[in-house]
């Protein structure tokens, strides 16, 4: 009698353990399944601060990437830091294209942002950090994930490697607006790009007095098709 009953309970409780296992598996939309299972961006330069959202840092971070010899400090009077932090969103983009680069705005849903890293392109963000009693906007670089262990992972303040679970992510992005972005050369077209909004970001980046590089922008998704 309780042999049978032992292993009823057993029975039940690797169904139950598996059906968990199932959920969370599920919980993934089929887009995230088709990426690759991890993926981490290590070459992304990492500049530690804390300062003004840590937007002169992430800047500096993907400005480094593409071959500019960089600091934060040397950012923040660009950027109109500390006076402008209200206008950060708009400045970092302004700046970024004064460097001759595009900037091109992506669906803030998960599975898109993870597409990009998929396909080697760090990602610019905005996501509220803090707690019930404090919170607040920071900017931040997102270099990786890990589909199994459903986290990602930033170059945030202090952490080269700050992991955030993908709901946690998703709500704090969601909170700040949902902003997220790639910083490309005009020869970079994104995974998947979307032409109109390429051709759109090659005219602001001719609009901010970088004809040559918006030509160039257009000609590279001229030779994609």
């Amino acid at each position: 009698m309780f042999p049978v009953i032992s292993s009823f309970r057993s029975l039940v409780l690797v169904t139950a353990c598996l059906t968990a296992l199932a959920g969370c598996a599920g919980s993934v939309s089929p887009q995230i399944q088709r990426l690759p299972e991890r993926v981490e961006l290590n070459s992304v330069p990492f500049f530690r601060g804390e300062m003004y959202q840590g937007a002169p840092q992430s800047l500096a971070s993907l400005l480094t990437l593409q071959g500019t010899v960089i600091t934060p400090g040397l950012l923040e009077k660009p950027l109109h830091l500390p006076e402008g932090e209200a206008h950060l969103q708009q400045n970092l983009q302004t700046l970024a294209r004064e460097y001759g680069l595009v900037v091109y705005p992506l669906d803030s849903e998960l599975p898109a942002l993870l597409e990009q890293i998929a396909a080697g392109y760090p990602v610019l963000v905005r996501y509220t950090e803090g707690s019930a009693f404090w919170s607040g906007p920071r900017y931040s670089i997102l270099v990786g994930y890990n589909r199994q262990k459903q986290t990602v992972l930033l170059r945030s303040g202090m952490n080269r490697r700050l992991l955030m679970s993908f709901s946690g992510f998703e709500s704090a992005l969601k909170d700040a607006g949902g902003w997220a972005v790639l910083v490309q050369r005009p020869t970079q077209l994104p995974a998947k790009v979307n032409s109109q909004r390429w051709l759109k970001a090659a005219g602001e980046l001719a609009g901010a007095g970088q004809e040559q590089a918006a030509a160039r922008a257009t000609q590279a998704l001229s030779s994609a098709h």
